[in-house]
């Protein structure tokens, strides 16, 4: 059974990070005139709530193509973001894949801020990003496929829009947010 985990291998941890920060530090700002696009909205708000996790642990933030200070803990900054340990959520794919993901580390407590339900958007999200995959996989049309998951895709669309709304105001903040709320 092959897997794509969220928690990636020890070996893999930094890589995993500046990856992620790297996604997260291409937010810009929407040209005058323009609407913001909903995915740089929630990639801009979610680098913000990290940024804010990582500080109230005493880390330093991860910034695309930045050096890091010296006597920076690349490990703890990785697990503090990823999360530790098994990872408390896991969706076999009918590909063969597993994914799993982290409820425990900074990018979690974002989506579950953001989103408002933490494992119903991996469960989503893991879903409707592999609807290409799994009709190839089964040789069905993709039309097809969608129709099989217009629950998922529901799920999707509904907490993508709550987290569009949360990213908004979170991002009309000032000054930023120290962390997460209680849920």
């Amino acid at each position: 059974m092959k897997e794509l985990s969220g928690s990636r291998p020890r070996g893999h941890r930094g890589a995993a990070a500046a990856a992620v920060c790297a996604l997260l530090a291409g937010c810009t700002a929407a040209p005058a005139g323009r609407a913001a696009d909903p995915d740089e909205v929630i990639k801009a708000a979610t680098q913000r709530l990290t940024d804010a996790c990582l500080t109230r642990r005493g880390l330093v933030p991860p910034r695309s193509g930045a050096a890091r200070p010296s006597g920076t803990d690349d490990a703890r900054v990785s697990a503090a973001l990823f999360g530790t340990g098994p990872a408390e959520l896991s969706l076999t794919l009918p590909t063969g894949y597993v994914v799993r993901a982290h409820t425990d580390g900074c990018l979690a407590a974002a989506q579950q801020r953001l989103y408002g339900d933490q494992p119903g958007w991996f469960r989503a999200s893991v879903v409707v990003n592999n609807l290409r995959p799994e009709a190839d996989h089964t040789h069905r049309d993709l039309a097809e496929v969608r129709a099989r998951h217009r629950a998922e895709i529901a799920d999707w669309e509904r907490l993508r829009a709550h987290a569009l709304t949360e990213a908004t105001h979170l991002l009309e903040e000032t000054p930023p947010p120290k962390g997460n709320p209680p849920a």
